[in-house]
């Protein structure tokens, strides 16, 4: 029982989150019913580095001029300086008569600002449910899912697609992109769990992004980074974790991703030769990041300045602790460059 509080805490949920049921809330159309989350301990003027936060992703939102903060655990934190933080607070709301069940872990969230409306790009984890078993590895429902909200602070809410992915294939880590055809995708991996060479894929959504059109397509496959390395160095990793799109100011399309490096975990670049999610995709000789620093995304703060929000990965008395951190980034040629650790 102590190694599963550990495991769940290392995901950025609190005690209170791992140990008090959800309350259901009211019902939704469909006679299927939504769940929110009991809140946690709210506090203000937390400092950045004294959150525990994997994979956590910025919204600067023009409109309130406010940073939103959130990633895996579910959970929004708020601020206007990047320095201190108020939260955290549950925002989603769960389909409990979905396949997420009423107790799915939240992963890798995301808030993105389109067409008006406020969505919430998570990977949510059904561990009641298994859907295969590889190399004697079970593996649960995993998959990417987004809700919606008029407010950046939500609550967040189900639309009306049950299901953006196959049901067969665990996925995570979904982001959003608009391309040059002017289609909103997502982009997001296939687990190595079940491939053995982890990939990042894309999904055409609907306009509303309420729900997805046609299959899936391959970007690239983890082992096409001359970078990483797997334990004993004899060739690639075999993960892919957080992609996250971007053009540089010569308008080249890139995408940082992250894998390992032995047991650092180090985030990388590719570019898209088309200029496109088709790609080819090709990637960068080198990393990144430092080592173990990884699951990164890309946004502007209010002075105009490129910024890097990324988590630091380090074990502490046995427990994973993961921590946000903000790089400096300059996108002025044609490729990515990180300039030096930002403290605001």
């Amino acid at each position: 029982m102590r190694t599963a509080f550990k495991i769940l805490l290392s995901f950025g949920l609190t005690i209170a989150q791992v140990i008090t049921p959800l309350p259901i809330g009211e019902g939704k159309g469909g006679g299927s019913a939504c769940a929110q989350r009991r809140q946690p301990r709210y506090r203000e003027g937390v400092p950045t580095d004294s959150i525990i936060l994997s994979d956590p992703c910025i919204l600067a939102d023009s409109a309130t001029h406010t940073y939103y903060m959130t990633g895996t655990g579910g959970l929004l934190w708020t601020s206007t300086d990047l320095r201190t933080w108020n939260g955290p607070r549950n925002v989603i709301e769960i389909d409990t008569a979905s396949w997420m069940g009423h107790h799915p872990q939240v992963w890798a969230a995301e808030i993105h600002h389109y067409r008006g409306k406020y969505y919430y790009f998570a990977t949510f984890t059904n561990n009641a449910v298994t859907i295969d078993s590889v190399a004697g590895r079970r593996i649960p429902r995993r998959a990417c899912h987004v809700l919606v909200s008029d407010k950046p602070d939500g609550p967040f809410r189900p639309m009306h697609d049950p299901t953006y992915l196959p049901a067969f294939k665990p996925t995570l880590d979904g982001t959003l992109w608009v391309d040059t055809d002017g289609h909103p995708y997502m982009v997001y991996c296939h687990e190595w769990l079940q491939n053995l060479d982890g990939t990042i894929e894309k999904i055409r959504l609907t306009d509303d992004l309420s729900g997805s059109i046609g299959s899936s397509q391959l970007l690239f496959r983890a082992s096409d980074s001359p970078w990483s390395r797997n334990d004993d160095g004899t060739g690639p990793n075999v993960v892919t974790d957080g992609p996250w799109l971007f053009h540089t100011k010569t308008g080249r399309l890139g995408m940082i991703w992250t894998s390992w490096i032995g047991k650092d975990y180090t985030m990388g670049v590719a570019y898209s030769e088309s200029g496109t999610l088709d790609g080819p995709w090709v990637q960068d000789p080198k990393p990144l990041t430092p080592p173990n620093y990884g699951h990164g995304m890309i946004f502007h703060d209010w002075r105009g300045r490129l910024l890097l929000s990324i988590h630091s990965h380090e074990t502490v008395n046995g427990r994973t602790v993961r921590r946000p951190h903000f790089f400096l980034l300059d996108d002025e040629g044609d490729r990515l460059k990180l300039i030096a650790h930002f403290k605001p």
